[in-house]
């Protein structure tokens, strides 16, 4: 079987790639995802071009040797992500990483450990300390505890939120049994849904693609082609270049973070400045060569799929350049009167929201002193944002019943059959299936834990036991529509807004219920999706489903604990961390989004969306949002089904349109323009001109960038930023756009602006 398997894997991809002619150029749809026949390899050109359609079952992957690695690097990922979550400039060190450090260490464990195999007294269980040469598979599942944790645990918030913006008492016992109830919790969304969104061809979920590219580079014998480098050679290459490179943005010249040179002409003009700030305007024509700001809030460019990158660069420009200004120098809501683009709380005036003045002694709102403070207000890109966000919500759920419904309803009928798998799936069937009851008994034990800790700790957490199983519903109801966008577009819809809204109006004036039901509500879900995107990594390259489920459990408490252990430490040893204006001018410690995640929690949970949004506030208009996102998936639909032979109707997908500014803030246009760039010169000219170098290097490429700037920014805090030192010069300013946060309203006046 293993024999026919590879001669299917080399025959295949050549059969996919016919239509490539000797330039690399195919004569396929500029959109993407492109279907093959699934009988002969995935159905998804860009899986059948990068996924080896074959198995080894003899090699091991949960050894000795892969479970030291892993939880080492699962430590190591975890301490520094959320080390780096807290500064100006967020650096998100993925699991890409860990998947190149690991790889000498494994070799080196394989050679000096000796090869005795060890007993478990009173069982029957055995394993071999050494099972011979380090291979692919135990890389993979080192790389499934690595991405644990990667990236920052969401529930950190919460403690971050009492603890530094609202100066409140929280034990740590209390925050250790939030963070690890959050993340555990998406185990129970994953097992109800892996039937639908792991086991189909079609769920391809295209951010595998770089770490499968990057394991076949680092284990697979190659032939170098003549004239040119094999793809270990190019990883090394540009690995080495991206390490060096990161050294200008990273310290030297940290303006290349955002080339606003719009500013640069008008160092006067506050209009300018709004509309050339990459940071704090609107960011025309601002760009930034510095890879993290183009992959620390959207994923990496080079791995989302054409289709996806083109439907979020219509929607940002939408949202940025029309929608935006149009509603700024019309004086929208008193819009001149605030920055354009803020996450920030004012008052009527323009001034900073005086937040601890309408708290009262039990962490509720004190409508007294509201009603002396005044209504808040928003700045304008903030207000859309919100807006924009109810309409991705409703855009979600309708595109996904009219363009995927009867796929779904069809797989729900009956289990996958023969003719519905792709050869992935089919060569899984070999392994041992998780049982469904693994998955229910984490779900119902963690419902039960969650909703104890919070009865028994209310007076800290505010929420009460009917908010767990709302919060739980939500997460249900929205798995599947938000992982089919996922898996399709690599772009996750945020649908935090609506957890906020539904237990805003339940129960205003508690912030850490509202913050808490959001963790609960939305984040469980959004770590499902993670779970769900890492089996998809370990059906591609063959890990048993019963090891990955168990490097996937022990990685998320591992994260959970070293995580809150180096917030926690932070929290204590840094005076006024996150309190921009205490902190010396310079400092990295500004918790761009802690910030974000503490404004939502008063406009969600202290004020409340009735005060805001509904019938007492200055925003009600904004809910018209929801009604555009629902019509708006039909509208496409209608127009697809009337004009059949134009496939590339069928592409245009809402949730990602609209959601395209999720992430803003905390990021922030430069992060937008750079990403769409380099998304457009892979995914559309490399992709259709050089279709050869595209198929070898461009997955590769993004691990390559991914591990130099990781490997470099550690470096340079260790050996650097620990140490205090610092350049002071004109190109250490990260925009050089002083003005882009000054109103514009007649007789607004604010520090640092001229008069207006």
């Amino acid at each position: 079987m293993t024999n026919s398997s590879s001669s299917s894997s080399s025959a295949t991809p050549v059969q996919a790639s016919k239509d490539v002619d000797s330039q690399g150029r195919g004569d396929e749809p500029l959109l993407l995802p492109l279907l093959l026949d699934v009988t002969a390899d995935s159905p998804v050109h860009q899986v059948a071009l990068t996924v080896p359609a074959a198995d080894d079952p003899s090699l091991p992957s949960l050894t000795f040797r892969s479970l030291l690695l892993g939880v080492l690097s699962c430590l190591l990922l975890s301490f520094l992500n959320q080390f780096f979550w807290f500064r100006r400039q967020p650096l998100s060190i993925s699991s890409v990483a860990a998947q190149v450090a690991v790889l000498p260490l494994g070799r080196i464990l394989a050679s000096g450990i000796v090869t005795r195999r060890v007993f478990l007294r009173g069982t029957r269980w055995e394993f071999c300390l050494n099972p011979g040469r380090f291979n692919m598979k135990e890389h993979v599942l080192i790389s499934i505890f690595a991405s644990c944790g990667a990236g920052s645990v969401y529930a950190v918030h919460v403690v971050a939120a009492v603890k530094v913006f609202y100066k409140r008492e929280m034990s740590i016992w209390v925050g250790l049994l939030v963070v690890l109830t959050t993340q555990v919790l998406g185990f129970g969304w994953a097992g109800m849904f892996r039937k639908y969104l792991v086991d189909p061809g079609t769920m391809w979920w295209p951010q595998n693609l770089v770490q499968v590219s990057l394991f076949r580079a680092l284990h697979e014998k190659e032939e170098r082609p003549n004239g040119g480098l094999s793809r270990n050679q190019f990883f090394i290459l540009a690995f080495i270049c991206s390490f060096c490179y990161y050294v200008l943005p990273g310290y030297l010249f940290p303006m290349l973070t955002s080339l606003s040179w719009i500013c640069w002409l008008f160092p006067q003009s506050v209009t300018a400045q709004q509309i050339g700030s990459g940071l704090h305007g609107l960011g025309v024509a601002a760009i930034g060569l510095d890879w993290s700001t183009m992959s620390s809030y959207l994923g990496s460019p080079l791995a989302s799929p054409w289709f996806a990158t083109a439907n979020v660069a219509v929607g940002f420009f939408i949202v940025t350049y029309v929608i935006t200004p149009i509603a700024y120098w019309l004086n929208v809501y008193s819009a001149r009167t605030f920055p354009i683009f803020s996450d920030g709380l004012f008052t009527s005036t323009g001034d900073k929201y005086n937040i601890s003045a309408i708290v009262d002694k039990d962490f509720r709102l004190d409508l007294f002193a509201y009603e002396q403070e005044g209504p808040l207000h928003l700045s304008t890109f903030f207000a859309m944002y919100y807006g924009i966000s109810f309409a991705c919500l409703t855009a979600t759920v309708v595109h996904v019943l009219l363009f995927h419904g009867r796929e779904i309803w069809e797989m729900s009928q009956s289990a996958l059959n023969e003719k519905a798998m792709d050869v992935h799936t089919r060569l899984m069937r070999r392994y041992k299936e998780v049982p469904e009851w693994w998955f229910t008994c984490v779900l119902l034990l963690n419902v039960a834990a969650t909703m104890f800790v919070c009865e028994y700790f209310n007076d800290q957490l505010q929420l009460r036991w009917w908010g767990i199983l709302l919060a739980c519903g939500l997460a249900i109801f929205f798995t599947l529509p938000v992982g089919v966008i996922t898996a399709t577009t690599n772009q996750t819809p945020a649908l935090n807004v609506i957890t906020e809204y539904i237990i805003g109006y339940i129960s205003p004036g508690y912030p850490v219920a509202n913050i808490l039901f959001k963790v609960y509500g939305y984040i469980s879900m959004k770590q499902g999706i993670g779970f769900l995107q890492d089996f998809k990594l370990g059906h591609y390259m063959k890990i048993p489903p019963r090891e990955m489920f168990m490097a996937q459990v022990l990685g998320t408490i591992i994260s959970a604990i070293a995580h809150l252990g180096t917030a926690w430490w932070l929290i204590e040893t840094i005076p006024d961390i996150c309190n921009r204006e205490v902190l010396p001018s310079g400092s990295p410690w500004t918790c761009p989004g802690d910030h974000v995640f503490y404004d939502a929690s008063v406009v969600w949970g202290l004020i409340g969306p009735r005060r805001i949004f509904g019938d007492q506030g200055h925003y009600s208009a904004v809910n018209w949002f929801f009604l555009l996102g629902a019509v708006s998936p039909l509208f496409i639909w209608v127009v697809h089904k009337t004009f059949p032979e134009k496939q590339w109707i069928r592409l245009i997908s809402m949730p990602v349109l609209l959601g395209a500014i999720v992430n803003m803030p905390p990021a922030t246009a430069v992060n937008y323009t750079s990403w769409i760039t380099v998304g457009f010169l892979s995914g559309y000219v490399a992709y259709r001109y050089y279709r050869g170098w595209w198929s070898r290097h461009n997955y590769l490429l993004s691990g390559a960038l991914d591990a130099g700037l990781a490997f470099m920014g550690v470096l340079l805090y260790l050996c650097l930023g620990m140490e205090g030192v610092e350049l002071d010069w004109w190109g250490g300013a990260p925009d050089g756009c002083p003005l882009a946060t000054c109103p514009t309203a007649q007789g607004v006046f604010v520090k640092g602006c001229p008069a207006s």
